[in-house]
């Protein structure tokens, strides 16, 4: 026996407790007890009976970067990042809003450089945007930018700029950003010449 099912026992032996109140007892008390025990009891069978769906975090995205080709590539894999695990439009909108939380984005590509946006995403604190749509003096937006690439957002570097590639495609502006910038996943920097090889190195030289 499921657990739904002993809910739904549970709910049907409440209703029945309330009715026998209802039938029997002469008590004022008990009887608003007994009215109460059915709606809850009631209550609990309609919750019950709608469909249950696990809820599960969203799926991670990934970006298979063998698959980019092109700069549009990278635009529409910042698409899918911006409106799920970017968490991007939770607070800008693509298009004037009353409600929008942070400045509208809409054309931003055209008005900022793609090392601006880089900056503004990494570390969002350098400016902070004044709210101009309302009447009188301009003050902060309601919801200050996270740092994009920190927990608990935490894009990469390969995820931010195709971000920012999709931002200038929606501009209409042309793409800045190449495939050729994306960093292969596991590739370690190279390791810097050591003080004692690079000396040893520059006497061999010398002579």
């Amino acid at each position: 026996m499921s657990e739904v099912v002993k809910l739904q026992l549970i709910g049907l032996s409440v209703i029945g407790s309330g009715i026998v109140i209802l039938l029997f007892i002469r008590s004022q008390f008990l009887r608003v007890i007994g009215f109460v025990a059915i709606v809850l009891g009631l209550f609990s069978l309609v919750a019950l009976a709608v469909p249950q769906m696990a809820s599960l975090p969203p799926a991670e995205e990934s970006i298979d970067i063998a698959s980019i080709k092109t700069p549009a590539d990278m635009a529409s894999i910042g698409q899918k990042i911006f409106f799920s695990k970017g968490q991007c439009a939770l607070c800008h909108t693509i298009g004037p809003s009353e409600s929008a939380r942070c400045p509208d984005l809409k054309g931003i590509g055209a008005k900022l450089s793609r090392d601006f946006i880089f900056e503004s995403l990494t570390q969002p604190q350098a400016y902070i945007y004044l709210d101009y749509r309302h009447e009188g003096p301009p003050k902060e937006y309601p919801a200050r930018m996270p740092y994009i690439n920190k927990n608990p957002i935490g894009l990469s570097k390969n995820e931010i700029l195709s971000v920012i590639a999709f931002l200038q495609q929606m501009s209409g502006e042309p793409i800045s950003v190449n495939p050729s910038e994306l960093e292969m996943p596991g590739a370690a920097p190279a390791a810097p010449v050591k003080a004692a090889q690079a000396e040893t190195v520059t006497v061999a030289q010398a002579h």
